[in-house]
């Protein structure tokens, strides 16, 4: 009787043991599941503003980006010919400024697509390589015409394009760089008409070879 008696309050006292331990478990196991949802949540939400940056811009927007890219890389590459060839002082100013305003808009819109996501172009596509091969050919007061010609063509097309864009563009940042960059180009595009008109260089589409 005595051994029953003494048996039950060490049960009794081991089976409140077991439940506190197991209680204290169950207490901090939603803790640390709290603990690794938000950690869970955290990066997903991270990894979803990534995989985002690729696709937040519109289709007109990446459009524009490419465009403008192959555009800044032309106009770098035939300012650097053309400068060293150009037989008009004047124009050999303006093909550094080319070289120089471009380059500068280049490094701009590459820093700016690599915070997009986009991915640019590798060369100035086969418009640009043609426009090239066709000026190499050419030197003295016809080179001097026929890239002049091209020069006001050209940042007719740029000044409406990104006046468009500055007002049009979805992205908030393409928006700003646009806006930022217009005013160069408004520069360029009188300038270039300015030593054009010194050179007797054509401002029509026209050919200018072919008129010569």
């Amino acid at each position: 009787m005595k051994s029953r008696l003494f048996v039950a309050p060490v049960l009794g006292a081991a089976l409140m043991i077991w439940s506190g331990a197991a209680f204290a478990q169950d207490a901090s196991t939603p803790s640390g599941s709290s603990a690794a949802q938000k950690s869970s949540s955290s990066a997903a939400q991270k990894s979803d503003q990534s995989s985002s940056s690729s696709s937040q811009l519109s289709a007109k927007d990446k459009a524009f980006i490419m465009k403008a890219a192959k555009g800044g890389m032309q106009e770098v590459e035939l300012g650097q010919m053309v400068s060293e060839k150009a037989q008009s002082d004047d124009v050999k100013q303006f093909a550094k400024r080319m070289v120089d305003d471009h380059t500068k808009a280049n490094e701009e819109l590459k820093a700016l697509a690599q915070q997009k996501g986009v991915t640019l172009p590798a060369d100035t596509g086969a418009e640009g390589k043609a426009m090239k091969a066709k000026l190499e050919k050419l030197s003295g007061a016809q080179l001097d015409k026929a890239y002049m010609h091209d020069m006001v063509l050209d940042h007719n097309k740029d000044v409406h394009e990104f006046q468009t864009e500055s007002k049009m563009a979805k992205d908030s940042d393409l928006k700003s760089w646009a806006e930022k960059t217009l005013p160069t180009l408004e520069d360029h595009l009188k300038q270039a008409k300015d030593v054009a008109a010194k050179t007797g260089a054509s401002t029509t589409k026209t050919s200018q070879t072919a008129s010569q």
